[in-house]
């Protein structure tokens, strides 16, 4: 897997192509009659809902585990958005069968989605196929001079495999209902879909915008209508700010934040769990930001996440899930099968809950009795695995986790006994506001039947 999805330490080391090659689709799309707006008009009431999903597509039991809850949470939302990574690990064309037409074939509904990085493996031609009428391939571009950066790149750039897609067109039978039907003009687009318009931006190999999409997204967020942005990309994401640059200068969050621009909310893939960072602007304003990259692949841990402290949102204010707890337990049982060290590394939930407490000095989450004694081997687990910890405490050695870990690793990493701690959002539309909910996907029967609400929160509109 590591050497499939080499692209984007190539994009870090020799350029970053993807903001031309970006251009190139949009611009055959457009000559193929795309809207260049890129604006997708539907015709839905002034109360309606939708779900987004994120980091979908590894195929596994856990991207399973999360459909019999979406089903029945959304069995009467007008649509839903994909943000973020739609096939692992490459974005192949031919996976697009057992990891999105199979999975979501009983939803009765249109699916939109925006590229993430794994999708970008492949230049985005899969993606491109599924999502955008069936756009052909590229024509080769130029060929680098010699000796360039550029030249040194395409000798190693990952491309697909030949005759990659041939099953495509029998997958794409297991959604091909009239009602299940979404042409959207390109990697990036906006929906207006009652009072509320839903912009969505394709961040690419390394989470930045060239200059072309970056002036789009200007364009497309002025006005009053109130807007969602989705992204690849959270602007705000294990208790630090990250804006997202713009090619030329500027931030995506500046866009966002833009009193003008009349943002409520967003909404971003990448990470694989769920963060919520209610921000208070300046003019009075609270934009919610959140993580919602856990709807499949394996589970980014948030017990690494540090005491938070960002933009004025605190402990008091941040929400996550799993919670820290759960995911220490989590983490420390998966290391222990790995190593199989299990009577040193596993910790329980009250155990793994009260370290948690212990090393970020806030109150235990989760309280059924009195907490268990920290003992070293408790401290010494958490601080291997990489716990959070005050800001006045500095790092220490750690065993890989999250990206680092299941990079290596998956798709071991993944777990394939429930709980699964997998999540996808539902978004309730009003004239006057926007409730999120976060509903949890743990394999549970219980829990499929009445998908449990981990988070909610009421966005107003006005």
């Amino acid at each position: 897997m590591l050497w499939a999805a080499r692209n984007g330490v190539l994009a870090t080391l020799f350029g970053d192509p993807t903001g031309e090659v970006r251009a190139r689709w949009v611009a055959q799309r457009e000559a193929a009659g795309a809207p260049a707006d890129k604006v997708i008009r539907r015709d839905d009431p002034d109360r309606f809902s939708f779900l987004v999903i994120g980091d979908t597509g590894e195929g596994g039991d856990p991207q399973y585990a999360v459909v019999p809850g979406l089903l029945e949470e959304g069995r009467d939302t007008a649509f839903a958005v994909l943000a973020s990574d739609v096939i692992y690990p490459v974005g192949s064309a031919d996976d697009y069968g057992p990891k999105f037409f199979r999975p979501y074939r009983d939803y009765r509904a249109p699916i939109y989605a925006i590229p993430g990085n794994h999708d970008w493996y492949e230049d985005l031609g899969g993606f491109m196929r599924v999502f955008c009428d069936d756009a052909p391939p590229l024509p080769p571009g130029p060929a680098p001079r010699p000796l360039t950066r550029a030249w040194l790149r395409s000798l190693l750039w990952h491309r697909p495999r030949p005759g990659d897609g041939a099953r495509l067109d029998e997958a794409r039978l297991l959604r091909s209902g009239a009602d299940q039907r979404a042409v959207q003009p390109g990697p990036y687009w906006a929906i207006d879909a009652g009072p509320v318009r839903i912009v969505g931006i394709d961040t690419g190999l390394r989470g930045t915008l060239d200059a072309e999409q970056g002036a789009w997204l200007r364009e497309v967020s002025r006005g009053p209508r109130p807007k969602i942005l989705v992204t690849g990309s959270p602007l705000y994401v294990d208790g630090k700010h990250e804006p997202c640059p713009i090619d030329g200068g500027g931030t995506v969050d500046d866009v966002v934040r833009d009193p003008a621009h009349h943002y409520v909310a967003a909404i971003g893939g990448d990470i694989h769990n769920y963060q919520r960072y209610p921000v208070r602007l300046e003019d009075g304003r609270t934009l919610q930001y959140v993580v919602a990259g856990g709807s499949g692949a394996f589970t980014h841990a948030t017990h690494t996440i540090p005491r938070v402290d960002v933009a004025g949102v605190t402990e008091r204010d941040f929400r996550c899930y799993p919670l820290r707890g759960d995911s220490l337990a989590f983490y420390s049982a998966l290391y222990g099968r790995r190593l199989r060290l299990r009577r040193f590394f596993a910790l329980t939930d009250a155990e793994a809950m009260a370290v948690i407490a212990e090393r970020l000095g806030i109150g235990p989450t989760r309280t059924p009795g009195a907490a268990p004694r920290v003992t070293r081997r408790m401290r010494l687990v958490a601080g291997l695995l990489g716990t959070g910890s005050r800001p006045d405490r500095g790092r220490r050695l750690r065993l890989p986790v999250r990206k680092a870990y299941t990079s290596l690793f998956s798709p071991g990493s993944a777990t394939y006994s429930p709980p699964f701690f997998k999540s996808f959002l539902r978004l309730d539309v009003s004239p006057d506001a926007v409730r999120l909910r976060c509903h949890a996907a743990t394999g549970l029967r219980a829990h499929e039947v009445a998908p449990p609400v981990e988070d909610e929160v009421t966005i107003p509109l006005r």
